[in-house]
């Protein structure tokens, strides 16, 4: 099948009514988007059967077709209003919308490609082609790129046929998905920790062009690295026109030898971001010069260091450096943050500007008042703005853990490290032997989050923060404390009928558990569905309790 460049999200009808629209989320939990997906007219809200299945979960992408985004950009130059760079990124802005009237005037469509729970039919549904054909009957729309093949040469040619072709659909794709089609096989073959052994994304060349770089100029992060980033002459590729690129770091920088004036190639990876991939040095002219580091910072002129733990890193060390706090505000104010919605560049920069804000902490003492001497605030702007300041108040501690933007901690270790301590103060006291003692917690993690903690000016913003109401702790729904299972370690074999794999991994880390795709002596049980294979013998041999999903299940309702 193409491999869709769209937004994954996911359906599910009961007795054949549309009751959720969800999108994948922060991998924990999906975001609620059913008014949204309601107005995309290729979704049905009643799917055409007159004996549906009682459950139905699907899965798909959400697009933008190239003819309705050019449509789409075209009515914003008409109104005014700044073009999007692409079909996949309209497409999840229009997702995003508070007001689904919004999301009605994008001109969104969906693919369906698989699904998780199916009650009612699943022993009707032994393939992915009778999966196709029930999306066909009850009007759900799929890929219309497919073809059964029955051995690699037919893989191969169906790929080398299509490499000419793919780009000229009518929606943006970058490849092909091989699946092996009957479900039997699909749960013999099993899953990686990442991904499924019965599946693989074939990609293709991705877009290249040719043009000069202008020059190099440098952006500061919000940990103060210095990032160079290419100026180029702007060149059409890949169905936007390209005017930068990211240089990643300055070993790349000498890697690729590249001197201001080369004629260099890029190409948008992942049909998304631009890239420099190459220099095309048998046209040098000898008037190119080299790209050194800058001694200084391009923002507030402190001086450049190179970090000896991370070798390709230039960084800015000064705390107060302009670049690094607008950084920080923006990341702090993100979705997976904050979720501070009117808190964008422009908003950012004003504040910063007019010194209305130095840290994180300022943003809860900002008025209305305040605001409405810049430019970009009106009345209404203004109090939506100190509104979405409010709500984030309630944030979950590993929701601020994760917006501090502390050194080497993502989304995935603020929540662990949120479900370990429960209260900031918890996480604050522990030392380095505590913090590297929790499994996913390397001594560079623990250095950097000690560092962080002990830093005058960040205990007296965080003391801040405390004052101006903002939660310090992680919701009693989310803590593992009080479970029988916290700490222990779940595997999962075999197929479940209530679940999917990911949803009974979730379910797992809910209880504080850990989950694992191996079996070892230092697993603590083994859930076994149907077929489980030998993950279960294996734990049999090791001693290891095997459970059914019925126990499973039984674990969940009394931690309830």
């Amino acid at each position: 099948e193409a491999k869709i460049d769209g937004v994954s999200c996911s359906l599910t009808y009961e007795k054949g009514v549309l009751k959720l629209g969800a999108t994948r989320g922060d991998g924990a939990t999906g975001e609620d988007i059913t008014p949204n997906i309601r107005t995309i007219p290729s979704i049905p809200l009643k799917l055409l059967s007159d004996a549906p299945p009682d459950l139905f979960d699907v899965r798909g992408e959400v697009y933008m077709s190239r003819k309705d985004f050019a449509a789409l950009n075209a009515r914003q130059k008409q109104e005014n209003l700044p073009p999007f760079v692409n079909p996949r990124n309209a497409a999840a802005g229009a997702l995003r919308q508070k007001d689904s009237r919004v999301t009605a005037r994008r001109p969104l469509r969906f693919f369906a490609h698989s699904f998780g729970r199916i009650e009612g039919h699943r022993k009707t549904i032994a393939s992915h082609l009778k999966f196709i054909e029930a999306c066909g009957r009850w009007g759900l729309p799929t890929n219309p790129v497919r073809e059964r093949l029955q051995n690699v040469e037919e893989v191969v040619r169906f790929y080398q046929e299509w490499e000419g072709k793919i780009r000229h659909l009518d929606f943006d794709a970058d490849g092909l998905v091989v699946k092996v089609n009957e479900f039997d096989l699909q749960k013999a073959l099993g899953t990686t920790s990442k991904s499924p052994r019965w599946a693989i994304a074939l990609k293709y060349q991705a877009q290249q062009a040719t043009t000069r770089l202008r020059g190099v100029v440098f952006s500061v992060g919000r940990t103060g690295t210095i990032t160079p980033v290419a100026e180029l002459e702007p060149v059409f590729c890949g169905g936007v026109t390209i005017s930068s690129a990211s240089l990643h770091n300055f070993d790349e920088i000498r890697r690729l030898d590249i001197r201001i004036g080369d004629r260099v190639v890029v190409e948008r990876a992942g049909e998304v971001i631009p890239k420099v991939v190459k220099v095309v040095p048998s046209v040098r002219s000898g008037k190119e010069t080299p790209v050194s580091a800058p001694e200084l910072c391009p923002s507030c002129s402190a001086k450049v260091v190179k970090e000896v733990e991370e070798e390709v890193a230039h960084r800015c060390l000064n705390p107060g450096c302009p670049a690094q706090l607008k950084r920080r505000v923006l990341h702090f104010g993100s979705r997976a943050a904050a979720d501070i919605e009117g808190l964008g560049e422009s908003a950012v920069d004003q504040l910063i500007d007019k010194m209305l804000i130095s840290d994180i902490s300022d943003l809860y003492a900002l008025s209305q008042e305040k605001l409405l001497d810049l430019d970009l605030f009106a009345q209404k702007r203004a109090a939506n703005l100190l509104a979405a300041i409010e709500t984030s108040k309630r944030l979950p501690l590993h929701r601020l853990l994760f917006g501090l933007g502390i050194r080497h901690l993502g989304e995935k270790l603020a929540r662990i490290l949120a479900a370990h301590f429960g209260n900031l103060k918890a996480l604050q006291d522990a030392g380095e032997p505590l913090l590297s003692g929790i499994r996913e917690v390397g001594p560079v993690i623990a250095a950097s989050v000690v560092r962080y903690f002990s830093q005058k000016s960040n205990i007296d913003m965080l003391k801040r923060l405390e004052i101006a109401g903002v939660n310090f702790t992680e919701p009693a729904a989310l803590l593992p404390s009080g479970s029988l299972h916290a700490g222990k370690t779940f595997v999962f074999t075999g197929e479940l009928e209530g679940f999917t794999r990911r949803e009974a991994e979730d379910a797992a880390r809910a209880l504080g558990a850990r989950t694992s795709s191996s079996v070892s002596k230092k697993t603590s049980f083994v859930v076994a569905g149907k077929e489980p294979g030998s993950k279960a013998d294996k734990a049999r041999r090791l001693g290891v309790p095997v459970l059914s999903e019925k126990d499973f299940l039984a674990i969940i309702a009394d931690q309830k």
